[in-house]
């Protein structure tokens, strides 16, 4: 038996799509249907979890490695002004 002291359990997840829904968004009526659209398994427009996760995996991405580099020269800046406000002599770290 596995004991994990500081992890929770993950919830079981239900997704329910009815066979039958009508759904209310306006569909194009000049759209031809296909056999691979009718057994394509499409998310429910009600279903937000399923377009929370696929929104996050479709914004995932490097573009926010420039921000934490950002968030980093702030602090470093702040922490300078704060030793200058405060008359920290750098000089104990030169011989």
């Amino acid at each position: 038996m596995k004991i994990n002291l500081f992890k929770l359990e993950k919830n079981k997840r239900f997704n329910y799509n009815p066979r039958y829904y009508k759904d209310k968004s306006i569909k194009n009526i000049y759209e031809f249907d296909s056999v691979y659209k009718k057994n394509r398994n499409y998310n429910n427009t009600s279903d937000l979890s399923s377009q929370w996760k696929e929104a996050r995996i479709f914004h995932r991405n490097r573009s926010n490695r420039s921000f934490s580099n950002r968030i980093v020269v702030i602090f470093l800046l702040l922490v300078l002004i704060f030793l200058f406000i405060i008359d920290f002599d750098l000089s104990i770290f030169y011989s």
